[in-house]
Parts: structure tokens; sequence; C-alpha cells
């Protein structure tokens, strides 16, 4: 009997996990009757997803980072966060949410410990969303064009340098104005993050990036190891450009949330809102708060961070009201605390749990 094949990117789309994987599978004998043409391979069309075979043992053994620097980024803080994982996560709490992902510190963390059925993420920086999604499905041409970045880059003294970094910027720019969301796009976004100053992410009020360049004396623009391996652990990842809302629909009484929405600021000069050119204000962080409450009600096990007011003003208790109903936490953290990127220190923030 004559088979149909499809190609490695069609059973990709079609099972909803990378190209890679699907390689994997393929050369681990994991599909039956696929075939190898040239550097291609051949797979019946009538081939059923492969049952995942990674545990949740074999992916603690994967060190996973996130690929981007993001303003109020919490890998420092996954010991404190990660103590409010339900401790049912993996077993019963079989999905995860998070839908302001930013840099993904917590996503990774809980993808390299817990087997999940399904997790989703989300977030409206839509060259934000784009790098997650190359990530996942396009990881080899991302990271060969990273690589001709940073060979291109990394030679080059300051004034070169800075030639190329705007000319970047503005071919990125380009992209975004024209809603152009590709792997160029995508490895544009983590040049200008590796590159820029302190890794910051900030857009002007008509949506163009606009961070200088950093100092860095030689960044890692191709870090190719952690790349695959978080590729290969958001195969299985719904990623969605879109507000916060449109997780509605997936988060149930099975599903851990971890929410960390954009600060409010401590002071007029904060800039925690600045990471698009929407902004999120009190009424924003009220409206996330009913959405929270919301959730809880239908059984969603959350987490959610911000700013403690109190560190500026002890009789400001936005939070500890807003929250009422919900455990209140204060821990520790390293923030900037002027506009002087290399002064830092320890102020509190807010961990909500419900």
């Amino acid at each position: 009997m004559e088979l149909d094949y499809m190609s490695a990117k069609d059973a990709a789309h079609l099972w909803g996990i990378s190209q890679r994987r699907v390689a994997v599978l393929c050369a681990e004998d994991r599909i039956p009757n696929v075939t190898m043409i040239g550097n291609m391979w051949l797979i019946p069309k009538t081939a059923k997803k492969p049952i995942d075979g990674r545990s949740s043992k074999d992916n603690c053994t994967k060190s996973l980072k996130p690929f981007v620097k993001w303003a109020g980024g919490k890998s420092q803080l996954i010991s404190e966060i990660s103590s409010k994982y339900s401790s049912e996560l993996g077993k019963s709490i079989d999905k995860y949410a998070e839908p302001f992902v930013g840099g993904g510190a917590i996503l990774l963390d809980i993808l390299s410990k817990y087997q999940l059925s399904k997790a989703y993420i989300s977030d409206i920086n839509s060259e934000l969303i784009n790098t997650y999604i190359c990530v996942r499905d396009n990881v080899d041409e991302l990271i060969q064009r990273l690589y001709a970045f940073e060979n291109a880059f990394l030679p080059l003294d300051t004034e070169y340098r800075k030639v190329l970094f705007y000319s970047n910027r503005a071919r990125f720019n380009e992209l975004a104005i024209n809603k152009i969301y590709n792997t160029e796009a995508a490895a544009l976004f983590i040049f200008l993050n590796k590159t820029c100053f302190n890794g910051l992410y900030r857009v002007n009020k008509t949506g163009l990036y606009n961070v200088p360049m950093g100092s860095y004396i030689n960044p890692t623009i191709c870090d190719e190891e952690n790349l695959t391996a978080v590729s290969e652990a958001l195969s299985n990842v719904e990623i969605v450009c879109a507000d916060y809302r449109e997780s509605a629909s997936f988060i149930d009484d099975k599903t851990f949330v971890y929410f960390d929405p954009p600060y409010r600021p401590l002071n007029t000069t904060s800039s925690f809102t600045s990471y698009n050119e929407e902004t999120f204000d009190d009424k924003s962080q009220i409206e996330l708060a009913n959405y929270v409450q919301k959730l809880a009600k239908r059984g969603a096990h959350i987490v959610l961070s911000n700013s403690d007011p109190k560190n500026t003003d002890p009789n400001d208790d936005f939070f500890d009201f807003l929250y009422a109903k919900q455990s209140i936490e204060r821990i520790q953290a390293s923030r900037m605390i002027n506009s002087n990127g290399n002064s830092r220190g320890k102020i509190s923030e807010l961990l909500i749990c419900n």
C-alpha cells in the first residue's frame, strides 16, 4: 500500500509542537514508517502524534534560563515564588498560564520541573511574542542569524559597533512599523536586547524602540545551547499576542496562573510601565484585581507579583485593600533605586496568592 507523506514542518503544525521536536521523534524511531530523503524527514500523513515520553525527572536535569533580559525579571526571585507553587502542580493541577510572560523566568522554571498537559503564555508586546514563537518553531534559523550578528558585532571597535547597532535598530523598527513578524525580527529583537543599555525594552509614543547601545565588552548574542533547550521546552506551549483577559478561556480549576503585570510605579520617575506604548495605571491594576477574583472563584491557583507602595509611603494601602481576600507576602528584591543603572538596592515587593 502506497503512503502519502507530509514534511516535518507540516507535522509540527498539525500536532502543535516544534519542527525540531518532530525531527527528534523521527530520529528516535518514535514515528512509524518515516523516511529521510536528503536531510528532510517524510512522515506518513496518517501518523499520530507520539505520546511525550519526556518525564518531569528528565526535565529537571535541563537548565533553562530566559533568552532575553527583562526589566523586573524574576530570575532572582525564583526560590521565593516557587515556594508558592501548588503541591498539586504536575498532578491534579496540570495546566499553566502566564498572561504577562515578559522574560519568562517562572515559565521556564516550571517547564523544567513539571510535566504538564497544557501551557499558555501571552503578552501584548507583539515583538516579544514573535520572538517566543520563532524560538519555538524556527530555532535553527534564529540561531544562524544570531551567530551572524555576533560574528559581525564582536570584532568591531566601539564606533563601528554603534554603526551596526543603530542600523539594526532602524531595521527592527522598520519591521515593527510594518507589522512584519518573522525570524529576522526575532533575531534583531534578541540582538538589541543583548547589546543595548541595561537590556531595556522601551518604546516611544509612536511605538518605536529607542534604547541606546550599551557598553558590554563581550556580550553573548547567541546562546545556542539555551535557545535549543528552550525551544524544546516550548514545543507544547500555546503562545499568544493578546491582552491578559484573553486567557479566560484557557484557565480553569486545574490551572496554575502566574501574573507579573507592569508594576505600579513607586514614584513619578519610575519606568515600570514603559514596556510598550500602552500605560498600566491604577485603573488597570483594579481591573486586573477584578479578573484575579473571577479566576479565583473558578478554583484556579494564582500567584501575582507587584511593587510594594509602602517602600515610599507606609500609609499607602492600595494593594492591601485591592487584594484583601488574598494572602499578601512582602519579599526582598534587588532593583534599580534611581536613574543610575549601576545603583541597586533591596526593596520590598509583593507576592499575592489565593
